[in-house]
């Protein structure tokens, strides 16, 4: 009893019952991204952007961006801005000669007319290589060679 009231006064604690509260991860962040979509996704998240701040910064519409995260492609000509915007690459780079000129194609978003223009090469011809309809001969895997070297080197900043 409330003695400045004549209320009776009950104890606040008496039947309150405690559940613990644990907030699950989000799906993005207990499994490994498998697409670039799925990349993008993660890194949106990590950042706090809503996906019309990534669609903004990407210089595309926001049904883009959704787009490209629950179907997982991207458009070829948007990738290297993809992974800007990601800060690394996701794409693995292959071993196999045809393989890395396939990734440098694809992680610098060229279309087989203008990769040819920077090699210097026919696009059929690349084109053949690329699909596996034919095998460069040896000249031609020398000068892929080549190619992609100069191209590595041109990337990597000069070391102080």
């Amino acid at each position: 009893m409330d003695p400045f009231t004549n209320n009776l006064k009950f104890d606040q604690t008496a039947g309150t019952i405690v559940i613990p509260l644990t907030i699950q991860p989000l799906e993005e962040f207990t499994r490994e991204p498998v697409t670039l979509g799925d990349h993008l996704r993660r890194r949106r998240i990590e950042l706090g952007l809503f996906q019309k701040d990534v669609a903004a910064k990407l210089d595309v519409t926001t049904p883009t961006v959704w787009n490209w995260e629950n179907r997982g492609s991207v458009d070829l000509r948007f990738i290297p801005r993809v992974i800007e915007f990601l800060g690394y690459n996701p794409i693995p780079q292959p071993t196999d000669l045809l393989g890395r000129l396939a990734w440098y194609k694809q992680t610098n978003g060229l279309t087989l007319e203008q990769l040819g223009v920077e090699m210097g090469r026919d696009p059929e011809q690349l084109a053949d290589w690329l699909s596996g309809r034919h095998f460069p001969c040896r000249r031609n895997q020398d000068e892929i060679t080549l190619f992609l070297a100069t191209q590595e080197m041109s990337r990597t900043p000069d070391a102080p």
